[in-house]
């Protein structure tokens, strides 16, 4: 990927702004839930984690060492089932009563997604080994 950091800081950028964005709106309750509200904390903040996962894979980014960007893949996939148990979360109907998705959760699903695409995908330049060419 020859924009591979660009990408991975666009797609951290992404997670931690669509944790502040609606996430969903409970027309029940009349309100809407971000990563950083929900009624009575029902359902935690997972803002913060989001956000931890962005500033952890982002700095492992710019480390140009093969054991960071493994890290990154253990990092993006942790985002992603973490994403898929708030978005289960988040989504899910209730009492015969739906939420609506907002623009926050799909946000936060394409930054998860190419969180995921630049770590699998890294730009690496391997070094290759002199042999010792040395035969008698």
């Amino acid at each position: 990927m020859k924009y591979y950091k660009f990408v991975a800081v666009i797609a951290c950028a992404l997670l931690i702004v669509s944790c502040f964005l609606p996430w969903a709106f409970y027309p029940d309750r009349n309100e809407v839930f971000t990563g950083f509200y929900s009624y009575q904390n029902l359902f935690g903040k997972p803002g913060k984690v989001f956000i931890f996962f962005a500033v952890v894979y982002l700095i492992f980014v710019f480390i140009d060492r093969m054991w960071a960007k493994r890290v990154n893949i253990f990092v993006a996939a942790v985002c992603i089932a973490y994403l898929i148990r708030t978005y289960i979360l988040y989504t899910q109907c209730y009492f015969g009563t739906c939420p609506e998705k907002r623009i926050g959760i799909y946000l936060l699903i394409g930054g998860a997604i190419l969180l995921l695409m630049t770590a699998l995908l890294p730009r690496m330049e391997l070094k290759e080994e002199k042999e010792d060419q040395s035969t008698e």
